[in-house]
């Protein structure tokens, strides 16, 4: 059975009601419960985009096991990223055993860590990476994204085959939540919560990050109308975020996760699906 989709009038009434929700979720308060606090522990801007990029590769689950499991990650590291990673070489795998989170294991960190070696001592930061992959590819289309997983699990021999499924590719069909999530920590300006530390490119880019919670508050009320979560879906729910907001389509995240996740509602006759 195909799913019914919004009008453009029907999208109008729902806006204000989305911006409400979404003004609730996306506060200072949300930060202590979600692991972009991460991004907000430390100062210095390296430190900051390692310690969120390697939050929101955790993030995965639960989100008070996410922000437990980054902890420990990052106690491992001295509480220390950047001089961490600065530092690292292959013998301090050490620092990681017995560390577990899902199916992450420390051969994944470590191969994650040589990477990220590797950026920090040919570039300035975590953010020229991107951009030398924004410089050949546009986002809309994954291409970025994918751009991404390609040279970043290519750059150390250290890193295990089974680690490429950590960083997701949408060009395999995946929505890459995660990395559309450690973007919009980074890239979102004047937010509460997002940081806005990284220029590359236009918030006006950034894709909508596609969990469950999202997805299902989507084809509910209208916005979704397809039925996989990949990255086709992902590029239609954005395209109609972008009707409600041209500049900042990925803002509404906080609103549609809200509704999915934190208990919050809109009136029966907003809903045109049940799914």
């Amino acid at each position: 059975m195909s799913l019914r989709k919004r009008s453009k009038k029907k999208l109008m009434e729902l806006k204000p009601l989305l911006d409400r929700i979404n003004d609730q979720v996306e506060s200072p308060g949300y930060i202590q419960h979600d692991p972009v606090q991460f991004m907000h522990a430390f100062d210095n801007k390296q430190d900051r985009e390692i310690a969120g990029f390697l939050a929101a590769m955790m993030a995965w689950g639960r989100r008070d096991i996410v922000i437990s499991k980054t902890e420990e990650l990052l106690q491992r590291m001295g509480n220390q990223p950047h001089r961490y990673v600065l530092d690292y070489k292959p013998s301090r795998i050490s620092d990681f055993n017995d560390f577990r989170h899902r199916t992450f294991k420390k051969i994944d960190i470590h191969g994650l860590l040589s990477a990220l070696h590797i950026i920090y001592h040919s570039m300035d930061d975590f953010e020229s990476f991107w951009r030398n992959c924004y410089s050949r590819t546009p986002m809309q289309d994954g291409s970025l994204l994918s751009c991404f997983h390609h040279r970043f699990m290519g750059l150390s021999v250290e890193m295990a085959p089974r680690t490429r499924k950590h960083i997701s590719d949408p060009l395999k069909k995946s929505t890459a939540k995660r990395l559309c999530m450690y973007l919009r920590w980074t890239v979102r300006k004047n937010s509460p919560v997002d940081t806005g530390i990284w220029n590359f490119i236009n918030p006006s880019d950034l894709m909508i990050p596609l969990d469950v919670h999202v997805a299902r508050q989507s084809r509910q009320l209208g916005l979704l109308t397809r039925k996989s979560n990949d990255w086709k879906a992902v590029v239609q729910l954005t395209s109609i975020l972008r009707k409600l907001n041209p500049g900042d389509p990925a803002r509404y995240d906080y609103a549609l996760f809200g509704l999915g996740a934190l208990g919050y509602n809109l009136p029966d006759h907003f809903k045109l699906n049940a799914v």
